[in-house]
């Protein structure tokens, strides 16, 4: 979450009036996050989030995203609700941009996991995979291996002003990957951002997923390679594996791995690294002045990617034998 867009008190009183949730108390921005603006608004009913979508959100995406979370939802799984305004319409528009309000859940994010929390999300995420598999809308991930080069092209001349020969490490990387991603694996709707500050916790149960705006249809394998970049690297960059052998047991308790799966988890988790190196340096090398955002380090996936690169089986990550 961010904030990229300012609402006036006045803009949001008139934006409210066409719910029927009370009238505004208070609200402020959420600066955490990089892709939407996001406000936590509090009216006489109770708490709220506004979304105003920008940046990569396309608008023709929102149904899929309003849709998704609507029908994971109905199988069981707490994530927000989008409210609808008194027209019945989910989808409106604040400021100039197309924006939503959704439900407000309880708990809150871990910015240190633990172990624990690793196995309560593992399971979470494979109750999303499952819960999502007759979703009938499909949305291309846009983020995959076909949409890193752009990125690259976008950020390669700067690219060694953040960290010397930054620039001919990702092109090896990528012309790695190009030539050989995995195909044919078990597919559906994914989150594909499921970081720690998109889970909620109480008394280290996982109560909540967030933040459904990269949601698509791709590789289930490939959205446990991203938590394995979220959730299991400690601060000084070192891997954790007993985090990583909680999160894996976790899913698999749920939704069991195929061999085909196992045997690519060490490239789809070199390919989630880059993905998220590549949109952060994006991000990082353009930050909207006077935006409430906090661009995230990109040479931390960096340090991440030259991990996986020296990763030969997913047994390295915690997986059993």
């Amino acid at each position: 979450m961010a904030v990229y867009t300012d609402v006036a008190p006045a803009e949001l009183e008139d934006f409210l009036s066409g719910y029927d949730i009370g009238t505004l108390t208070s609200f402020h921005g959420i600066a955490e996050g990089v892709e939407n603006s996001n406000f936590l608004v509090q009216t006489t009913r109770g708490s709220y989030i506004l979304t105003l979508y920008e940046k990569r959100v396309n608008r023709d995406d929102l149904p899929f995203f309003i849709g998704l979370m609507e029908h994971l939802a109905a199988r069981g799984l707490s994530c927000p609700q989008p409210v609808a305004q008194r027209s019945g319409a989910v989808l409106s528009e604040i400021a100039g941009r197309p924006a939503a309000m959704v439900t407000f859940l309880p708990g809150v994010s871990v910015r240190r996991p633990t172990a624990e929390h690793c196995a309560e999300l593992g399971r979470g995420l494979a109750q999303l995979h499952l819960a999502g598999a007759d979703f009938p809308m499909a949305r291309t991930n846009n983020l995959s291996v076909a949409g890193w080069r752009p990125l690259f092209e976008a950020a390669h001349g700067q690219a060694d002003g953040v960290a010397p020969g930054l620039a001919a490490t990702i092109a090896a990387e990528l012309a790695t990957l190009e030539a050989s991603w995995p195909q044919g694996l078990p597919a559906g709707v994914i989150h594909a951002d499921l970081f720690p500050d998109n889970a909620f916790f109480l008394d280290e149960k996982l109560s909540g997923i967030i933040d459904f705006y990269f949601a698509c249809t791709d590789f289930l394998a490939y959205d446990v390679a991203v938590c394995l970049n979220a959730w299991c690297f400690e601060q000084d960059g070192s891997y954790n594996v007993t985090k990583g052998r909680a999160l894996l047991s976790g899913y698999e308790a749920v939704r069991p791995l195929s061999d085909e799966e196992k045997a690519a988890l060490p490239r789809l988790a070199r390919g989630a690294a880059l993905r998220f190196l590549l949109t952060r340096l994006v991000d990082w090398l353009n930050v909207p002045e006077g935006a409430l955002v906090r661009p995230k380090d990109p040479l931390e996936y960096l340090r991440k990617l030259r991990f996986h690169q020296a990763v030969d089986s997913a047994q390295d990550y915690g997986l059993a034998a």
